[in-house]
């Protein structure tokens, strides 16, 4: 027979014992990559679980937080960090299916793994910055920018248009025909 994964507790104390309580304090990797993009958490960084499990009459209530940190990739300069996820999370494990969706008390067992898992995926940003203040890359050198700068870059006309730049020159040179009807006013 397989190890049960960290995340698969027994619950046998308090099956079918409403009001019944007890606290569960877990550390274990999930055991593979969790995410995609810029932020992961890899296979073999632990998980600090703290977990609350309550008998009521329609099974076990889970709730708990969980930490972790995941390896992100800054979406602005593009430099690696740490950066530490917290979660909470509340889960109803049922003794009867009433429905597919419902999470169940297996052989007087929860298994916590795919509802912390889930957490931990739905907390980690699409795009993480390193800092608040981060300012990217420079466009032209793709070194770094120090915190707080301010790029503006040069405007560049789409020779396309560069034509219309000249004409606009021109009339502005010109005096408009509202300066030669005002002087006959006058």
């Amino acid at each position: 027979m397989a190890t049960p994964h960290p995340f698969v507790i027994s619950v046998r104390d308090i099956v079918r014992k409403p009001g019944q309580m007890r606290e569960v304090y877990e550390t274990a990797p999930f055991g593979e990559k969790i995410g995609e993009g810029l932020a992961v958490v890899l296979p073999e960084q632990p998980v600090d679980l703290v977990l609350r499990l309550e008998s009521v009459h329609e099974g076990i209530l889970a709730t708990g937080t969980a930490g972790v940190t995941a390896l992100a990739t800054c979406a602005r300069c593009l430099t690696e960090f740490d950066l530490d996820v917290d979660v909470d999370f509340l889960e109803l494990f049922t003794y009867d299916g009433a429905s597919e969706s419902d999470y169940l008390v297996v052989d007087e067992t929860v298994d916590m793994l795919s509802v912390v898992r889930d957490a931990v995926v739905l907390a980690l940003p699409f795009q993480p910055v390193d800092r608040p203040d981060c300012s990217g890359l420079d466009p032209e050198t793709g070194e770094r920018l120090e915190p707080g700068t301010d790029l503006v870059p040069e405007e560049t006309i789409d020779p396309r248009w560069a034509a219309l730049q000249d004409f606009a020159q021109d009339v502005a040179d010109d005096p408009s025909e509202d300066d030669a009807q005002a002087s006959k006013k006058e």
